[in-house]
């Protein structure tokens, strides 16, 4: 079982995460950066990939480099200043854009594990990560689907959920990354009650007291009592019971094509999706640059990107830092409801 991290303050900074160096990561914290943060902040990776985005870049951002035994208590927030913990040892200086490298990968890993350290001892209050690239980081050995499952296996976590936020919709997931075949078989009543109890808490914390929380069923029509599939009948409807029972306002199982519109149009504040796409689909058609993947459970604060490392355009100055700059403010938000939770 994870332990409550010691209490952060608003002073504490944030770790922000350059993900995969050979993606969009270290230009759209650069980008954001160059913007200007709203709190203090304290990045983690490769220094070399940071300062190569600021040239092709041609921002002038400042890059200090903090060593290991540096104290993360300051505040560090000074215009025009980038402060880094270096991963190491460095990636190369021509370090391929866009490309699968196995460097790269554990580059990665290894800043994603040092701002979890540091979130486990409360030196940041939250982090925020760009994103990873999942055949890097195999290619290095790592054998995690991807953040999520890293952060709940280091922080000794048991039970995480993804939630996906816009400024229209918020979708948790129950199952997250596994194969569409595995989902079913994973289905169990004390999952679907666990998600639903994530997703009431998920929603607290963004200050709404009383969530209403719609369960998607897994078949087409949710079943539709039985003919299309037993899991809505068997396993998700007990759940919603249990649930209900426990004073949560859980209702469904919903048909799937229609309760994300539902949610959508103000009737649900969180909808429960059965399996990644059925929940991701709908989040990202309302755009990718605008959603935040939030992991719900941890000891800690964790906000991420909602897109991927974008190899196609790595290197090239495009990359929209939007998400990123939405999932920074949400951590603060998160964060700083924390805090008055506690006073």
């Amino acid at each position: 079982m994870n332990t409550p991290a010691p209490t952060p303050s608003s002073r504490t900074p944030l770790a922000m995460t350059v993900g995969d160096a050979a993606g969009i990561g270290p230009e759209i914290i650069v980008k954001l950066h160059a913007q200007g943060l709203s709190a203090p902040c304290v990045v983690y990776g490769d220094v070399g990939a940071l300062k190569r985005a600021c040239a092709f870049l041609n921002v002038s951002v400042k890059i200090v480099v903090l060593q290991a035994d540096d104290p993360l208590t300051g505040h560090y927030q000074e215009p025009g200043c980038m402060f880094v913990r270096p991963t190491t040892p460095a990636l190369p200086v021509d370090l391929p854009f866009g490309v699968v490298n196995a460097q790269a990968g554990q580059a990665s890993v290894d800043a994603l594990l040092m701002a979890i350290e540091d979130a486990m001892a409360g030196r940041v209050r939250a982090i925020v990560t760009a994103p990873l690239n999942k055949e890097s980081m195999h290619a290095a050995g790592v054998d995690f689907p991807g953040h999520t499952e890293i952060l709940a296996a280091r922080s000794q976590t048991p039970h995480v959920a993804m939630m996906l936020v816009n400024d229209q919709l918020r979708v948790i997931l129950a199952t997250i990354h596994i194969a569409l075949a595995e989902v079913s078989p994973s289905l169990s009543i004390d999952l679907e009650l666990r998600t639903i109890e994530l997703a009431a808490l998920a929603c607290h914390g963004m200050g709404i007291v009383s969530p209403r929380i719609a369960v998607a069923g897994l078949n087409p029509h949710a079943g539709e009592q039985g003919k299309f599939g037993r899991e809505d009948l068997d396993i998700i409807a007990p759940a919603i019971a249990l649930a209900r029972a426990k004073g949560i306002n859980a209702t469904g199982p919903w048909p799937g094509d229609t309760v994300f519109m539902r949610a959508r149009k103000g009737e649900f504040d969180i909808c429960v999706a059965q399996y990644h796409d059925q929940g991701l689909i709908p989040i990202k058609y309302l755009g990718v640059d605008e959603g935040v993947n939030v992991t719900v459970g941890l000891p800690f604060v964790r906000t991420s990107v909602d897109h991927g490392t974008a190899f196609d355009i790595a290197g090239r100055g495009v990359a929209d830092p939007g998400s990123l700059k939405t999932a920074f403010d949400l951590a603060i938000s998160l964060t700083q409801a924390k805090f008055n939770q506690k006073l």
